[in-house]
């Protein structure tokens, strides 16, 4: 499943984000460091394709894909030396696939700043710095096991890692992140165990107050980082309205969908996933994919064995089924196509998969 870790100071709305992506309570009192240990929680994945695609099935499950959320500690400057809570936290976002660090800009005097004030760009700065402290220990770690290495003699492997990390601390000693370091393809494969955080991708969400514009926003972060505006009070109300109601207050504001269906699409996006289906009468279930897998490795996320069985797959398009009134329409009109070992996987495709036994 997809891990999503969430960082941020404290006080900044990541447990109440947390828990209305999850409508799992946690503790989101107005007092820095609330969250001891990481919630985790796991989030559906919004996608009506799933829901029409049951109907036409006649299944008698649904199963969308999900994403796990796991809320931190809030940290502070100083948090890679033992600060606050000390950096132990940072230890539980270390395997997640992506980070979603949350940014405060709204003024709020009920709410402390950890910091005194309102200014996103330094926020994003000191947790930055952080994290890329915390990297620079592991790094040096790695760095010295290697040298040490070394002594007893040099391998091709060994030389590659060296330059590669000797890079990277040049970088983060600078407080900047480990990925803007451009890694070669083995380079990456060499390193990839370290679980590096600031390589991961990073989306920042700008908690922004109520009344801000979602359509006309310009984000204080600049051009680099990858940020999304939500009003996460806002969508905290959002979500315990029905859907219709949902659906009329959406467009009362002109968006199409709410913050959070946003940012779990963006999460997706950054991580170039897409979704492909299998749908019949017991059940219809999304699966998730990183662009560009082929089938035999696409059956292999229903069951190993299917990736080694793999002998063929048969693909109708999502809007070919759709056409079709369903898979038995689909397959009279000749949309069915039989795909093989090299058939590379889009968004959408309703599969069959033919594996020996």
């Amino acid at each position: 499943m997809l891990q999503v870790g969430i960082v941020g100071l404290p006080n900044v709305g990541k447990s109440t984000l947390f828990k209305t992506l999850t409508k799992k309570q946690v503790d989101c009192e107005n007092f820095p460091f609330c969250t001891i240990e990481p919630n985790v929680g796991v989030v559906e994945v919004p996608d009506e394709r799933i829901d029409v695609l049951s109907k036409m099935s006649g299944s008698q499950k649904v199963i969308p894909t999900a994403i796990e959320f796991v809320d931190i500690a809030g940290l502070v400057k100083g948090a890679h030396k033992g600060e606050g809570l000390g950096n132990k936290f940072l230890a539980n976002i270390r395997e997640v696939d992506m980070i979603v660090h949350v940014v405060r800009d709204f003024v709020d005097e009920n709410v402390h700043h950890v910091d005194g004030s309102i200014d996103p760009a330094r926020d994003v700065e000191i947790i930055e710095l952080e994290l890329a402290m915390a990297d620079m220990a592991t790094v040096e770690k790695r760095m010295a096991g290697i040298q040490g290495k070394m002594k007893a003699g040099k391998t091709k492997e060994l030389e590659v890692q060296l330059g590669a990390l000797e890079r990277i601390s040049a970088v983060l000693e600078q407080g900047k992140m480990a990925n803007t370091v451009e890694l070669s393809d083995d380079e990456e494969v060499l390193l990839r165990d370290m679980s590096l955080l600031t390589r991961k991708p990073i989306l920042y969400v700008v908690n922004v107050a109520e009344d801000a514009s979602m359509t006309d926003w310009e984000s204080p972060l600049g051009a680099d980082r990858l940020a999304a505006p939500i009003s996460i009070k806002l969508e905290s109300e959002i979500v315990d309205m029905e859907e219709e109601e949902q659906k009329m207050f959406l467009a009362e504001l002109g968006l199409e969908r709410s913050g959070l269906d946003r940012l779990i699409k963006k999460c997706y996006e950054l991580l170039d996933l897409i979704t492909y289906f299998t749908s019949g009468e017991k059940e219809t279930r999304a699966w998730t994919i990183t662009r560009g897998t082929r089938a035999p490795q696409a059956a292999g996320k229903i069951h190993t064995d299917f990736e080694k069985g793999f002998i063929r797959a048969e693909v109708i398009g999502y809007e070919d089924f759709v056409a079709g009134g369903g898979e038995s329409g689909a397959r009279d009109a000749g949309k069915l196509r039989v795909e093989g070992k090299d058939y590379v996987m889009n968004d959408g495709d309703v599969c069959h998969f033919r594996v020996s036994t």
